[in-house]
């Protein structure tokens, strides 16, 4: 066979006896006996020496191989009938420079990128000999033309890659030695100085070092030991393993150690703690506990924290999924508080806990129905008093609300109808009173049309006429943190159903007005009433609680006329601002609801029995009770909008670009037609809101106001007098309050807020204006999990740009009810993170309260990206929240265990 023939060419070889050809049946023998991925040999004090390509003749290069082997010149002719040798596929090879057949050697050389490819392996490498007298073949570099080694051999099998030096390999015994191999196994990369396979499934290493880092030939920080046993994909077991950081062995040592390798997206095992320490509450282990990874559907996290002063806290933390159909989370957290020591005046003992549980179904499940949670729910001061948790959104928050709901569509007869049923809890941090609903039924039927075939047009007064009917049952609880979920928590709770059928329809009137008009009708029951008298023996009204069933029923009529204006002004076309366009939408509406007196009693306010007062029995229930007097209200209100027409910078368009100068702007006030100037003043006030963006719709402005048009007597009490007849203007503003929030950064690209997901579910900001929260063994980190480029040197940081975001809010609340004219509310807060280096990023939170002449809560934030280790340092230097920490840990799961976690505590 000639260099020409086989020049970057493949060749398929066809198999024939084994007196025939010879080179088939090795090729047979080599790739039968090749292992799972690596290559390696029998005995390890036999190494292939690797001849130089300068020092090979160009007409026939070779590998010498020491051996003690004698070789034989003959070969014996066997006197029974060879079998046909067979491959299970095809094999294929080729080289750059050359392939030479030496049948005198027993040699098959492939030299320069040479390649070799049977069924799932790959073997690239600068030079391949294949030794087929005795079953071995070598794999190793070459020199380029500067004397630099190149062209490792490359060997894969399925997913496994190994990268090493030289490799030999025994086709008979099929055991290898692999001379400074490196491969990858999950998120490890191994290099040994010399690996030995004993069988398929078992590996000895010698010189091994085991790292995380992207390069295993110089990484950051490895582990280093001389004696392992490597199964692939499995596991790996040491014996006494040093941890080297920059190529300085450091103290950490263990006997032994072990290494999970599964293949699998998460395995089980142990959480190790992170030590702390506490004035008031002694030495801690937090955050120290076992994952379970219980099936790819779900998992199942267990910590534990503990302090030497009897302090404990345990939290139970699970991730569900199933394509296609749900997901969701549920975390459970208790904590026993204990601060100092008993005996102490300042000794307390506290238990508190937090339950949060987020469930959502998707829709392609069951388009039908749904369900979905989203619960956090516990104690009041959870969020304050944790030992295990710092987030300064959520302590902030007065807030916690939960909603489990189900609901189902039900189209197969008549009209569409609709049945869901809603459990919801909403608790305030501050009162710490509790409101649940448990549950909530709404069954709803769909509109019905009367007056048009089921596929005729809607269209004038009498065809749009339409009916509805909706069903609404709920019970309702109200209680307070300490009875939560005890029996005392259902004796009061109250019970309803609610009946509502609206007749309504709408019409064009005077082709440019839109009207509307309903008749609604309600109907309530209850499972019990009140009854009130004076209690002569105790002095005082007393409610009777009175159990049975009871009922009323009410009407009431409402309509409503609308359209809308569109004006125009045109400044010119060669104008900055070409034109500017109102849109204003008037509406007035007309709403009457009758007097239903007959559901009112009267009672006795003294002994006397001559001061009565009315009442009504259904009073204090869910859905209140029936009004006793004509209600006969007209409502008017006013929307607008401003655009603009600007000429566009861009000078190649040639239409005027759009811009919204005011998204709204509205207007409404009431009228009571009914209202005697005493008792009820006819005109209510006048409530103006609007809102707008700039800066391509990062700075949102919202501002609200007030204005009332009566006077106030001396004691603040509105009268039947107008502002303006009392010496002032027309309206009198009691309140007003402007908000404004702005957001933007050095690039065009979205700041994320995936960090703050659990502060949200916590009840806090979704930006960082609070600062970045430390939820214990969930670290926020302000780099992201894309590859950074470029190296962190100085000549970088002066000659490339910094990367920065903003977060800016600001409020003003002014208040005037009883003449105080003053502002009750002004505080400015921001936040600012930039990236000082590729590796290096900083930030602050901050802010100041003008009318409490404070500094608001403050944050400074650093964090160094360490390739594979990250380091990051919060401090609050002063307030009710001072407090620091301090984090440095490996960023790799496999090894999120070794890290230093130690932060200050605060006692609240």
């Amino acid at each position: 066979m000639t260099h020409q023939e086989t020049n970057h060419i493949f060749t398929k070889i066809a198999f024939k006896p084994l007196r025939t050809n010879l080179f088939n049946i090795v090729l047979l023998s080599f790739f039968l006996t090749i292992g799972s991925g690596n290559l390696y040999s029998q005995d390890i004090n036999k190494k292939a020496t690797l001849i130089s390509p300068k020092k090979a003749p160009k007409s026939s290069p070779e590998i010498l191989v020491k051996s003690s082997e004698k070789q034989s010149d003959t070969i014996k002719k066997d006197s029974l009938k060879s079998k046909k040798a067979f491959l299970e596929g095809k094999v294929k090879y080729k080289a750059q420079n050359y392939t030479k057949i030496d049948q005198k050697k027993k040699h098959i050389t492939l030299y320069d990128k040479a390649e070799l490819y049977y069924q799932d392996v790959e073997l690239k490498s600068g030079i391949i000999l294949l030794d087929y007298e005795k079953n071995e073949v070598y794999a190793g570099r070459i020199k380029d033309s500067t004397g630099k080694y190149t062209q490792l051999p490359n060997f894969k099998q399925g997913a496994n890659v190994v990268e090493p030096d030289s490799i030999r390999f025994n086709f008979k015994t099929k055991k290898a030695i692999i001379w400074n191999s490196r491969s990858d196994q999950g998120e490890f990369k191994i290099k040994a100085a010399l690996t030995k396979k004993e069988n398929d499934s078992v590996y000895f290493l010698k010189g091994a070092r085991f790292t995380t880092s992207k390069d295993v030939d110089n990484p950051e920080y490895y582990f280093q030991t001389n004696k392992v046993k490597f199964v692939p994909g499995k596991k790996v077991v040491t014996g006494v393993t040093n941890m080297v950081i920059a190529n300085v062995p450091t103290p950490i040592a263990l006997p032994f150690a072990f290494f999970p390798m599964s293949k699998e997206k998460s395995i089980s095992g142990i959480l190790l703690p992170s030590y702390n320490d506490s004035n008031t509450r002694g030495f801690s282990l937090q955050n120290g506990g076992y994952y379970f990874a219980l099936s790819d559907h779900y998992d199942l996290t267990l910590l534990g924290d503990y302090y030497t002063n009897g302090s404990y806290g345990m939290r139970l933390e699970s991730n569900y999924a199933k394509r296609y159909n749900y997901r969701g989370n549920l975390n459970i957290r208790f904590e026993n508080l204990v601060t100092s020591e008993r005996g102490y005046p300042d000794y307390t003992k506290q238990k508190i806990y937090n339950i949060q549980w987020s469930h959502s179904r998707d829709s392609k499940a069951n388009p039908n129905s749904s369900f979905s949670a989203s619960v956090n729910m516990g104690s009041s001061k959870y969020f304050k008093r944790s030992i295990n948790q710092l987030n300064i959104g959520s302590n902030l928050n007065n807030t916690l609300s939960s909603s489990v709901s189900y609901s189902k569509t039900f189209s197969s007869l008549g009209p569409q109808a609709r049945l869901s049923l809603t459990a919801t809890h909403s608790q305030n941090t501050q009162t710490e009173q509790i409101d649940m609903t448990l549950p909530t039924l709404q069954f709803s039927v769909d509109r019905m049309y009367p007056f048009v075939k089921k596929d005729g047009i809607k269209k004038g007064f009498f065809k749009n006429i339409n009916l509805q009917y909706d069903l609404s049952a709920r019970n309702s609880i109200t209680t307070t943190d300490s009875l939560f979920f005890k029996p005392k928590m259902f004796e009061n709770a109250k019970v309803g159903l609610q009946h509502t059928i609206p007749l309504s329809t709408n019409f064009k009137l005077f082709k440019y007005f839109s009207a509307s008009s309903s008749l609604n009708y309600k109907e309530v029951w209850y499972t019990k009433t009140i009854q009130k008298e004076y209690n002569n023996s105790l002095g005082k009204v007393v409610d009777t609680e009175i159990k049975g069933f009871d009922a009323y029923r009410t009407y009431s009529f409402s309509s409503s006329l609308g359209t809308t204006i569109y004006g125009t002004f045109n400044l010119g076309s060669t104008k900055k601002i070409q034109a500017i366009r109102h849109v204003m939408r008037p509406s007035i509406s007309y709403s009457y609801t009758p007097s239903f007196a007959k559901y009112y009693d009267t009672y006795a306010m003294d002994g006397s029995g001559t001061m009565l007062k009315e009442y009504s029995r259904f009073e204090g229930g869910i859905f209140g009770a029936p009004g006793n007097t004509n209600s006969n209200i007209l409502g008017f209100e006013l929307s607008n909008t401003f655009e603009a027409k600007v000429t566009d910078s861009d000078s190649t368009k040639t239409e005027p670009k759009k811009v919204m100068l005011l998204n709204n702007l509205n207007f409404s006030t009431s009228y009571d037609v009914n209202a005697d100037g005493i008792k009820t003043l006819a005109w209510s006030p006048v409530r103006v809101s609007g809102g707008t963006q700039f800066f391509d719709n990062k700075m949102n402005v919202n501002f609200g106001a007030t204005l009332d048009p009566y006077a106030i007597d001396n004691s603040g009490k509105r009268i039947n007098i107008y502002n303006i007849n009392n010496g002032g203007s027309l309206f009198r503003m009691t309140s007003a309050n402007m908000t404004l929030n702005y957001a933007l950064s050095s690039s065009d690209k979205t700041k994320s807020k995936n960090d703050n997901t659990q502060t949200q579910r916590n009840g806090g900001r979704e930006d960082d204006l609070f600062g970045r929260p430390n939820l214990g063994n969930h670290q926020v980190s302000q780099f992201d999990d894309t590859d950074e480029e470029g190296e962190d040197t100085i000549s970088e940081f002066f000659h490339s740009k910094l990367p920065w975001d903003m977060t800016f809010a600001y409020s003003l609340t002014y208040g005037n009810n009883n003449r105080e004219k003053k502002i009750i509310g002004n505080s400015i807060m921001i936040s600012i993170n930039a990236d000082l280096t590729p590796k290096w990023k900083t930030g602050i939170s901050t802010g100041y309260d003008f009318v409490q002449k404070g500094v608001t809560y403050t944050q400074l934030r650093f964090e160094r990206d360490l390739l594979s280790w990250r380091m990051d340092f919060n401090w609050s230097p002063f307030g009710t929240y001072a407090n620091w920490g301090f984090f440095i840990g490996i960023k790799s799961g496999v090894l999120s265990d070794i890290k230093w976690d130690k932060r200050s505590t605060i006692i609240r």
